[in-house]
């Protein structure tokens, strides 16, 4: 892709003068894929623009690895909506760098939307290849989702619920971290879980493990 054309894109998106310009101007530079484009996204992310930002996440997640180093090096901690939207974008592209950022963010962000997207990315992670460091990161992740389990929100401990699955998926049923993962499941599947919806996917969970 020329340059000039990446830059018209990126003057495009800084200089929208109206919501329907912006959202234009951001699918056209989210299309590119391009690196440099990177930086302009994340801007996005911190407007007030719901459907800017959501291609804006696509753009980001098309450019891959770029975004995950811009993310942990730039992003704005003062801005909600920019962290809920960029928590997305560590989820989907499931880069075990981010990993650090989504246990900060599920223990500590003020967000609900913050922390149910830290839940997620932390259940899709792809961990390392290497047995001793998988294990390491496998067991950072569960701390970090049981301990979450308790959450004040009923949309972060369904977020929780689902990425304890993700995570239980792929381990041996005798062991300890599958049982780890089966109790904490169980009390959110028990009446001393005050939403349905999230008992109901408590137990699934737990069908689906059990059935594997």
């Amino acid at each position: 892709m020329a340059m000039t054309q990446l830059n018209h894109w990126i003057d495009a998106v800084r200089e929208a003068d109206s919501p329907d310009e912006l959202i234009r101007s951001t699918s056209q530079l989210a299309s590119s894929g391009h690196p440099d484009a990177a930086p302009c996204l994340m801007e996005v992310l911190s407007y007030n623009n719901p459907v800017a930002a959501a291609l804006a996440v696509d753009g980001l997640v098309r450019i891959g690895t770029p975004a995950v180093d811009l993310i942990l090096k730039g992003m704005d901690p003062r801005n909600y909506g920019a962290r809920a939207w960029a928590m997305q974008v560590l989820a989907r592209l499931h880069d075990v760098r981010g990993l650090a950022l989504l246990e900060r963010a599920l223990s500590n962000d003020i967000g609900p939307s913050v922390r149910r997207g830290a839940a997620r990315g932390l259940g899709e992670l792809v961990l390392d290849q290497d047995p001793t460091a998988r294990a390491l990161q496998l067991e950072r992740c569960l701390q970090a989702l049981i301990r979450a389990t308790g959450d004040e929100e009923w949309i972060v401990r369904y977020a929780v619920v689902f990425a304890l699955e993700q995570r239980a998926k792929p381990l041996n049923q005798g062991s300890a971290e599958f049982e780890r993962v089966s109790t904490a499941l169980q009390q959110r599947a028990e009446p001393g879980e005050s939403v349905d919806v999230v008992r109901r996917r408590a137990r699934l969970a737990l069908q689906r493990l059990q059935a594997a």
